[in-house]
Protein backbone atom coordinates (compact mmCIF):
# COMPACT_ATOMS: atom_id res chain seq x y z
CA UNK A 1 0.00 0.00 0.00
CA UNK A 2 2.61 2.11 0.91
CA UNK A 3 4.03 1.37 -2.96
CA UNK A 4 0.88 3.09 -4.22
CA UNK A 5 -0.22 -0.79 -5.07
CA UNK A 6 -2.36 -3.37 -3.88
CA UNK A 7 -3.46 -6.61 -4.97
CA UNK A 8 -7.21 -6.97 -6.84
CA UNK A 9 -7.88 -9.62 -3.81
CA UNK A 10 -6.59 -9.63 -0.03
CA UNK A 11 -8.27 -12.31 2.03
CA UNK A 12 -8.71 -11.18 6.22
CA UNK A 13 -9.30 -13.20 9.27
CA UNK A 14 -9.70 -11.33 12.50
CA UNK A 15 -10.03 -14.43 14.67
CA UNK A 16 -10.80 -12.57 18.34
CA UNK A 17 -14.23 -12.52 17.79
CA UNK A 18 -14.03 -16.16 18.65
CA UNK A 19 -12.93 -15.63 22.06
CA UNK A 20 -11.32 -17.75 24.15
CA UNK A 21 -14.79 -18.56 26.66
CA UNK A 22 -14.68 -17.58 30.49
CA UNK A 23 -10.68 -18.69 30.54
CA UNK A 24 -8.87 -18.01 33.59
CA UNK A 25 -6.30 -15.85 33.00
CA UNK A 26 -7.08 -14.64 29.40
CA UNK A 27 -9.17 -11.50 28.02
CA UNK A 28 -12.49 -11.80 28.13
CA UNK A 29 -15.03 -12.21 25.58
CA UNK A 30 -16.52 -8.50 25.67
CA UNK A 31 -12.50 -7.16 25.43
CA UNK A 32 -11.82 -9.86 22.02
CA UNK A 33 -14.79 -8.47 20.41
CA UNK A 34 -14.16 -5.35 21.16
CA UNK A 35 -10.36 -5.47 19.69
CA UNK A 36 -11.75 -7.32 16.93
CA UNK A 37 -14.59 -4.75 16.39
CA UNK A 38 -11.72 -2.01 16.25
CA UNK A 39 -9.50 -3.74 14.01
CA UNK A 40 -12.36 -3.82 11.61
CA UNK A 41 -13.26 -0.24 11.99
CA UNK A 42 -9.38 0.91 11.71
CA UNK A 43 -8.95 -1.09 8.26
CA UNK A 44 -12.27 0.25 6.85
CA UNK A 45 -10.96 3.77 7.81
CA UNK A 46 -7.37 3.48 6.51
CA UNK A 47 -9.09 2.31 3.12
CA UNK A 48 -11.93 4.92 2.37
CA UNK A 49 -9.08 7.70 2.93
CA UNK A 50 -6.83 6.38 0.88
CA UNK A 51 -6.51 6.63 -3.15
CA UNK A 52 -7.90 3.15 -3.52
CA UNK A 53 -11.41 4.06 -2.15
CA UNK A 54 -12.55 4.80 -5.16
CA UNK A 55 -12.30 1.42 -6.52
CA UNK A 56 -12.57 -0.77 -3.34
CA UNK A 57 -15.34 -3.05 -2.20
CA UNK A 58 -15.06 -4.28 1.30
CA UNK A 59 -16.99 -7.71 2.45
CA UNK A 60 -17.19 -8.37 6.06
CA UNK A 61 -18.83 -11.43 7.34
CA UNK A 62 -18.31 -13.97 10.24
CA UNK A 63 -18.22 -17.22 9.52
CA UNK A 64 -21.16 -18.71 11.11
CA UNK A 65 -23.61 -17.50 13.94
CA UNK A 66 -22.86 -19.69 16.38
CA UNK A 67 -25.49 -19.19 18.98
CA UNK A 68 -28.05 -21.47 18.25
CA UNK A 69 -31.08 -20.74 16.25
CA UNK A 70 -33.46 -18.03 16.47
CA UNK A 71 -37.10 -16.73 15.45
CA UNK A 72 -35.78 -17.23 12.06
CA UNK A 73 -32.97 -19.65 11.66
CA UNK A 74 -30.73 -21.70 12.81
CA UNK A 75 -27.49 -20.22 10.52
CA UNK A 76 -27.84 -16.51 10.30
CA UNK A 77 -24.50 -14.22 10.87
CA UNK A 78 -23.33 -11.10 10.25
CA UNK A 79 -22.13 -9.45 7.01
CA UNK A 80 -21.61 -6.15 5.30
CA UNK A 81 -20.38 -4.45 2.24
CA UNK A 82 -18.67 -1.49 2.53
CA UNK A 83 -17.78 0.76 -0.85
CA UNK A 84 -18.22 3.82 -2.63
CA UNK A 85 -20.84 1.63 -4.57
CA UNK A 86 -22.57 0.01 -1.61
CA UNK A 87 -25.69 1.43 -0.55
CA UNK A 88 -25.63 3.05 2.46
CA UNK A 89 -27.93 3.18 5.82
CA UNK A 90 -30.42 0.06 4.97
CA UNK A 91 -30.68 -3.22 5.89
CA UNK A 92 -31.16 -5.77 3.41
CA UNK A 93 -33.31 -8.25 3.63
CA UNK A 94 -32.67 -10.51 0.57
CA UNK A 95 -31.62 -13.79 1.56
CA UNK A 96 -27.91 -14.38 0.93
CA UNK A 97 -25.35 -17.46 1.56
CA UNK A 98 -21.64 -16.82 1.85
CA UNK A 99 -21.54 -18.21 -1.85
CA UNK A 100 -23.57 -15.57 -3.21
CA UNK A 101 -20.75 -13.40 -1.61
CA UNK A 102 -17.82 -15.44 -3.31
CA UNK A 103 -19.95 -14.74 -6.86
CA UNK A 104 -20.35 -11.34 -5.98
CA UNK A 105 -16.75 -10.80 -5.56
CA UNK A 106 -16.23 -12.95 -8.62
CA UNK A 107 -17.83 -10.68 -10.86
CA UNK A 108 -16.43 -7.12 -9.52
CA UNK A 109 -12.86 -8.96 -10.21
CA UNK A 110 -14.00 -10.48 -13.50
CA UNK A 111 -13.77 -13.84 -12.40
CA UNK A 112 -15.20 -17.26 -14.11
CA UNK A 113 -17.28 -19.15 -11.37
CA UNK A 114 -14.84 -22.14 -9.71
CA UNK A 115 -17.91 -24.72 -9.55
CA UNK A 116 -21.39 -25.23 -10.12
CA UNK A 117 -21.97 -23.81 -6.43
CA UNK A 118 -20.86 -20.32 -7.36
CA UNK A 119 -21.90 -20.80 -11.18
CA UNK A 120 -25.43 -21.06 -9.47
CA UNK A 121 -25.22 -18.56 -6.63
CA UNK A 122 -26.85 -14.85 -6.76
CA UNK A 123 -25.09 -12.16 -6.86
CA UNK A 124 -25.85 -9.41 -4.34
CA UNK A 125 -26.74 -6.92 -6.89
CA UNK A 126 -29.47 -5.25 -4.25
CA UNK A 127 -26.51 -4.05 -2.04
CA UNK A 128 -25.28 -1.76 -4.60
CA UNK A 129 -26.06 1.31 -6.14
CA UNK A 130 -24.40 2.92 -9.21
CA UNK A 131 -24.14 6.62 -7.87
CA UNK A 132 -21.10 6.05 -5.53
CA UNK A 133 -20.65 8.16 -2.27
CA UNK A 134 -16.96 8.94 -2.17
CA UNK A 135 -17.29 10.02 1.83
CA UNK A 136 -15.07 7.97 3.80
CA UNK A 137 -15.63 6.49 6.97
CA UNK A 138 -13.77 7.21 10.42
CA UNK A 139 -13.72 4.55 12.82
CA UNK A 140 -15.06 5.03 16.30
CA UNK A 141 -12.60 4.25 19.00
CA UNK A 142 -13.59 1.33 21.52
CA UNK A 143 -15.89 2.35 24.49
CA UNK A 144 -15.00 -1.43 26.00
CA UNK A 145 -11.65 -1.95 28.02
CA UNK A 146 -9.32 -4.12 25.08
CA UNK A 147 -7.11 -5.35 28.39
CA UNK A 148 -10.57 -6.59 30.26
CA UNK A 149 -8.87 -10.11 31.64
CA UNK A 150 -10.68 -12.58 33.45
CA UNK A 151 -9.44 -13.46 37.14
CA UNK A 152 -7.14 -16.34 37.48
CA UNK A 153 -8.97 -19.40 38.77
CA UNK A 154 -7.55 -19.03 42.22
CA UNK A 155 -9.32 -15.42 42.94
CA UNK A 156 -13.12 -17.23 42.17
CA UNK A 157 -15.83 -19.13 43.60
CA UNK A 158 -17.95 -21.38 42.76
CA UNK A 159 -19.73 -21.45 38.92
CA UNK A 160 -17.55 -19.19 37.96
CA UNK A 161 -14.54 -21.04 39.23
CA UNK A 162 -15.81 -24.15 37.17
CA UNK A 163 -16.38 -22.27 34.28
CA UNK A 164 -13.01 -20.40 33.99
CA UNK A 165 -11.01 -23.82 34.23
CA UNK A 166 -13.08 -25.63 32.13
CA UNK A 167 -12.67 -23.08 29.46
CA UNK A 168 -8.64 -22.76 30.41
CA UNK A 169 -8.57 -26.59 29.68
CA UNK A 170 -9.97 -26.07 25.78
CA UNK A 171 -7.62 -24.01 24.97
CA UNK A 172 -4.76 -25.07 27.26
CA UNK A 173 -2.62 -25.61 23.66
CA UNK A 174 -3.06 -21.93 22.67
CA UNK A 175 -5.55 -19.86 21.47
CA UNK A 176 -6.71 -21.05 17.66
CA UNK A 177 -9.50 -18.96 15.82
CA UNK A 178 -11.31 -22.07 14.67
CA UNK A 179 -14.35 -23.14 16.63
CA UNK A 180 -13.88 -25.46 19.31
CA UNK A 181 -15.19 -29.05 19.33
CA UNK A 182 -17.54 -28.25 21.38
CA UNK A 183 -19.82 -25.73 19.93
CA UNK A 184 -22.39 -25.70 22.37
CA UNK A 185 -19.89 -25.13 25.82
CA UNK A 186 -18.62 -21.88 24.34
CA UNK A 187 -22.06 -20.53 23.69
CA UNK A 188 -22.81 -21.10 27.38
CA UNK A 189 -19.49 -19.39 28.26
CA UNK A 190 -20.32 -16.68 26.54
CA UNK A 191 -23.45 -16.19 27.28
CA UNK A 192 -22.72 -16.60 31.15
CA UNK A 193 -19.95 -13.83 30.60
CA UNK A 194 -22.19 -11.26 29.56
CA UNK A 195 -25.32 -11.99 31.03
CA UNK A 196 -23.29 -13.36 34.22
CA UNK A 197 -23.72 -16.52 36.43
CA UNK A 198 -27.71 -15.71 37.36
CA UNK A 199 -29.19 -15.99 34.24
CA UNK A 200 -29.58 -19.19 32.68
CA UNK A 201 -29.16 -19.80 29.35
CA UNK A 202 -32.22 -19.51 26.77
CA UNK A 203 -34.14 -22.65 26.82
CA UNK A 204 -33.03 -23.82 30.35
CA UNK A 205 -34.10 -23.05 33.69
CA UNK A 206 -30.75 -23.00 35.97
CA UNK A 207 -26.99 -22.40 35.75
CA UNK A 208 -25.91 -25.36 33.99
CA UNK A 209 -21.77 -26.87 35.27
CA UNK A 210 -19.26 -27.68 32.64
CA UNK A 211 -19.78 -31.11 32.77
CA UNK A 212 -23.34 -30.93 32.02
CA UNK A 213 -22.91 -29.51 28.48
CA UNK A 214 -23.82 -32.00 25.84
CA UNK A 215 -20.99 -31.93 23.09
CA UNK A 216 -22.11 -30.15 19.84
CA UNK A 217 -25.95 -29.78 21.63
CA UNK A 218 -26.90 -25.79 19.63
Amino acid sequence: MKEGKLPDLIVMTLPDDHTAGVSAGFLTPNAMVADNDLALGKIIDTISHSPFWKDSAIFVVEDDAQNGTDHVDGHRTVGFVVSPYARREIVDNTYYTQIDMVRTIEQVLGLSPMNQFDLAATPMRDAFTDKPDFTPYNFVPNLVSLTETTPAAKALTGSKREWALASRKIFAHGFKPDDPKNESFLNHALWYSVKGFSTPYPGESKILRPKNIVENNR
